[in-house]
């Protein structure tokens, strides 16, 4: 019976490393240092248990049949490899979030277009240090002021104009109507 042995480690430690977030990096080297323990552990030993020499106990030992039962219990004694029972639930875990995966990798890749839209649409701007008032308006006409169409008072913000209510205004209001 050949057990299975571990030639070397399976993790690949340097690619695993560079995905540990640097909170996390004393953890990780405690773990990395216990497998590399437990690997020393087990290949310190051989891969298969030393051969009994049962001709010599036979003669050493005077009870006869001893040896010999002892023998057939030996070589009846299986150690079973466990089995694995956990790898079938990892792959489909794997399976089911791979969707979500393609799924945020398609949305990330459709806000990078969207990103790269609006950062070509910035660079075909004028400089704002040489934008003037018209340049700006008719660059970004939602936030540019508007007098003549939209009047204002300084500072020009939203709490400032005439007939802004807040948002615990307009929730006093709402409950008020019920």
């Amino acid at each position: 019976m050949a057990a299975r042995r571990i030639a070397q480690s399976s993790i690949n430690w340097s690619a695993l490393a560079e995905r540990v977030p640097a909170n996390q990096k004393s953890s990780f080297g405690a773990f990395k240092t216990k497998s590399d323990i437990y690997v020393r552990a087990v290949l310190a030993n051989p891969e298969c248990p030393p051969q009994i020499d049962w001709a010599n106990y036979k003669k050493l030992v005077p009870v006869a049949g001893l040896v010999d039962s002892f023998q057939k219990q030996y070589e009846a004694l299986k150690v079973p490899y466990p089995q694995d029972k956990v790898s079938s639930q990892v792959d489909a875990e794997i399976k089911s979030s791979q969707s979500e995966i393609d799924a945020y990798k398609k949305a990330s890749e459709q806000r990078i277009q969207n990103y790269q839209k609006e950062i070509a649409h910035l660079k075909s701007l004028l400089p704002y240090d040489q934008m003037t008032m018209e340049d700006y308006r008719d660059a970004f006409p939602e936030s540019a002021l508007d007098p003549l169409n939209k009047p204002t008072f300084w500072p020009h913000t939203p709490e400032e104009q005439v007939g802004y209510k807040s948002k615990e205004q307009l929730e006093a209001e709402a409950q008020g109507h019920h």
